[in-house]
């Protein structure tokens, strides 16, 4: 799909559309979500899952990075929002859930699902009575020069470190068209970590406008998503050194196999999550 805005306009598509067909009934509550091409892995548990994620535009990755729901703390802290923890009986075994529906008014039903591919659902942050926080943290490596200067490993995100995110730039594609973080989410304490990225922009803003899933899902131009490539679980990055040769110099590009991400176009997506560990 051609983009309506010229390059050099800084504007992205935020992609629409009407799923018909009785496998897709239901999906796009809000209609104004496109469907990304439905994965067909094998397995069972997880099942068939709709999802909210960042676009995947080109490379092998079979479908976009699945979004995290964020909110703002009254001090300005940034964290991801955990579905709702609840028990119910399959099979006659009660097992806890982490899922939400109509996720404030937005009329999609949020779970923990969303997170369950690439080994992620394995990972002890993942489980749905994981004791956490659920607030972004800086890494021991950021992925920025910024974060380095200001923020130590272990730090919380915090919105005012993205107070110049309509100038910010990294010397990659185009400046001012949004501020990146990467850090990781629901990973204190535990074997394994959860990778995050987040973006500030005023694309986010205006999209939040005009969809209530953007609207509910993001906060002050914040958006968030798991950061693992869908193809091989790579860690992609916004605005990485390399990506122009792929015309990704303003997306997010994961340098394994060339997939590349568009944080500023959020769709649906139909995938098999697969089984959570009991």
């Amino acid at each position: 799909m051609s983009d309506k805005y010229p390059d050099d306009s800084g504007r992205r598509r935020f992609v629409k559309g009407v799923v018909g067909g009785a496998t897709l009934a239901g999906v796009g509550a809000t209609g104004a979500a496109a469907i990304n091409s439905a994965t067909t892995s094998p397995g069972a548990g997880g099942g068939s899952t709709q999802a909210y994620a960042i676009e995947n535009i080109a490379g092998p990755a079979p479908r976009g990075m699945p979004q995290i729901p964020l909110e703002i703390d009254s001090e300005g802290y940034l964290k991801g929002v955990w579905p709702e923890v609840k028990s119910v009986t399959q099979n006659g075994i009660t097992v806890q859930i982490a899922e939400t529906e109509d996720f404030k008014g937005s009329g999609v039903t949020y779970s923990s699902e969303w997170f369950q591919y690439c080994g992620v659902e394995s990972y002890g942050g993942i489980q749905p009575d994981y004791d956490s926080d659920n607030y972004f943290v800086s890494g021991s490596n950021p992925g920025y020069a910024w974060q380095s200067e200001a923020y130590s490993e272990g730090d919380r995100l915090h919105v005012d470190d993205f107070s110049d995110y309509r100038e910010w730039g990294n010397g990659v594609g185009q400046a001012g068209l949004g501020k990146p973080a990467t850090g990781r989410w629901r990973s204190e304490d535990a074997e394994d970590v959860i990778p995050i990225q987040v973006i500030r922009s005023e694309e986010i803003m205006e999209l939040a406008e005009e969809d209530p899933w953007i609207e509910a899902s993001t906060q002050e131009g914040f958006v968030a998503w798991l950061n693992k490539c869908t193809h091989f679980c790579c860690v992609p990055k916004y605005k990485t050194e390399g990506s122009a040769k792929f015309n990704a110099e303003n997306d997010v590009y994961c340098q394994c196999h060339q997939s590349v991400y568009d944080p500023y176009s959020i769709v649906q997506t139909l995938f098999t999550a697969r089984p959570r560990p009991n």
